[in-house]
């Protein structure tokens, strides 16, 4: 079972994002923006995260960079999960350090795939 940060604004894709990961079997915990995702992330080391990018206090591009280059957490991966779905959003989401980039609305088992994909790359 692994630790996953799950980070995103809006409570109905929280609560749907988190039921998802823990019908496979993993621990989550949460934040409502990027700010406290970083936080969330410095403090307890999950072994993933799942990060919204059009959030508030800090965007998910730049939540992730941050990630990325504290030493504590630059091993960790991170799956971008956002409505940004154009090519350049992708392209520039993998330059800040995202292991995968998934577009909403997704299916249940298109985000688990991506997750198990993740988890089997690591």
């Amino acid at each position: 079972m692994a630790r996953v940060l799950i980070v995103d604004d809006s409570p109905t894709q929280l609560m749907g994002i988190q039921r998802i990961v823990e019908k496979l079997g993993h621990e989550t915990f949460t934040a409502t923006d990027g700010a406290a995702g970083v936080e969330a992330a410095l403090a307890n080391l999950p072994d993933l995260v799942l990060m919204d990018v059009v959030m508030p206090n800090l965007n998910g591009f730049q939540a992730t960079r941050t990630l990325k280059r504290e030493a504590s957490t630059s091993h960790i991966p991170v799956i971008l999960v956002t409505t940004k779905d154009q090519d350049t959003d992708r392209m520039w989401g993998m330059r800040q350090g995202a292991k995968a980039y998934i577009t909403k609305p997704f299916s249940e088992s298109e985000l688990s795939e991506v997750i198990e994909r993740v988890f089997s790359a690591a």
